[in-house]
């Protein structure tokens, strides 16, 4: 018994002569201390429902926007010559999600021609992209997804041409179309298509990346632009059908610090 209490009395003379007992003295005052804040159940509902319907995920189905009307929070916008396209809202029942659908008709007959709907107050500099479409007659027709738009002269579109059965990305600079990517696509028999984009980075270097029907079609590389508005486009004479529109940014693909010098 008198070893024990000799080894924990020269224990704590030891402590108090390297500073220990000041750590041992705040740990026992306060706790441990969490690097992060722990949210009580009503907090982490708060969080969640905000992140869920706040500025981070976007949807629109149009099923709420008076028929006949230019959709709410979106404006048109024209890149190349020729009259505007008519955008409005529809029902449609075979709609992924019923009732309602937008519809736009071009009647520009020039391929220089892009009519395009954008999403107003949202900008992204690496999105994820996804809808249904389908073109009013089912076998024709240029449509897609526009992104990092500055203005009518300047951004990026992901295109499927049903017609030719192809999809394309390019990109548009001071009103010059230049192709980045092409290739051709087997569509699946369904009158609803699905197209998804989505814009990486990768260390230094961005990508561009189009999905046709859940199928990976294209992957391009290309930097030229930057942070930009989304929305859906046509290209040249054509009608078609857009539902179901989601876009949110990949905060996970964006560089936290610039790449080692070496």
């Amino acid at each position: 018994m008198r070893g024990t209490k000799r080894l924990v009395a020269q224990y704590i003379r030891a402590m108090f002569a390297t500073g220990l007992w000041v750590a041992v003295f705040v740990f026992a005052a306060v706790g441990p201390v969490s690097a992060v804040p722990r949210e009580n159940h009503e907090e982490k509902e708060a969080n969640l429902k905000q992140q869920a319907t706040g500025g981070l995920f976007h949807k629109w189905t149009f099923d709420k926007d008076p028929i006949k009307s230019i959709p709410g929070g979106f404006v048109p916008l024209s890149s190349g010559a020729g009259v505007s396209a008519i955008w409005s809202v529809e029902a449609d029942e075979t709609a992924p999600s019923v009732p309602n659908v937008v519809r736009g008709t071009s009647a520009c007959e020039e391929s220089t021609c892009f009519r395009l709907l954008i999403a107003q107050g949202l900008e992204y500099e690496y999105p994820d992209l996804t809808m249904r479409m389908r073109s009013a007659d089912g076998v024709a027709g240029v449509g897609g997804f526009v992104f990092a738009l500055r203005d009518a002269q300047n951004f990026y579109a992901a295109l499927v041409d049903l017609g030719a059965k192809r999809a394309q990305v390019i990109r548009v600079i001071e009103g010059v179309l230049t192709v980045l990517g092409q290739t051709a696509v087997t569509l699946k028999p369904i009158d609803w298509h699905s197209l998804r984009v989505q814009r990486n980075t990768i260390v230094s270097k961005d990508f561009i990346e189009a999905f046709v029907d859940g199928v990976l079609v294209l992957s391009v590389e290309d930097q030229m632009l930057g942070t930009g508005q989304v929305g859906v486009v046509m290209q040249g004479k054509t009608s078609w059908f857009f539902d179901t529109l989601h876009a949110v940014p990949l905060f996970s693909h964006r560089p936290l610090s610039s790449p080692a010098a070496y």
